[in-house]
């Protein structure tokens, strides 16, 4: 499916300095991705990082699903095995919602993105900038 829109919302000014902006992206008029993240990695520059959600697991005492960041369990105050978000021994707290299934998708739609990005910023230097990130169903 053909790339046929690509919004991005700059992140200027925010605290995060690491989080450059949300984007979401348009697949043949007729399906949107919301929720990517354009990120400066700390050695390799800039990179998309896909939505996700955290990731949750049940308290062993009363079963009741906590984030894998949660030190005690949010109903009866069990405390949580520090340890239960390590995956093939790396900490996973998050997993992708949606995401490129091999290499060369990744690479042709973070390349896609980063070029809307830098156009983006292009045009928050100009006078009379507005962001259109969220004005989906607004004259489209």
């Amino acid at each position: 499916m053909p790339i046929t829109e690509i919004r991005i919302k700059l992140m200027m000014g925010y605290t995060d300095e690491r989080l450059k902006a949300f984007c979401s992206i348009t697949f043949d008029k007729s399906f949107v991705i919301n929720g990517l993240k354009i990120i400066k990695g700390n050695h390799n520059g800039f990179f998309v990082a896909m939505p996700s959600k955290n990731l949750k697991d049940p308290c062993p005492k009363c079963r009741n699903k906590n984030d894998l960041q949660a030190g005690f369990c949010s109903k009866c105050g069990w405390q949580l095995d520090e340890k239960r978000a390590i995956y093939n021994g790396r900490v996973n707290l998050h997993s992708d919602i949606a995401h490129p299934i091999d290499a060369t998708s990744r690479k042709y739609l973070q390349g896609e993105i980063l070029k809307a990005y830098y156009k983006e910023i292009e045009l928050y230097n100009q006078p009379g900038y507005v962001c259109r990130y969220d004005d989906y169903g607004q004259g489209d």
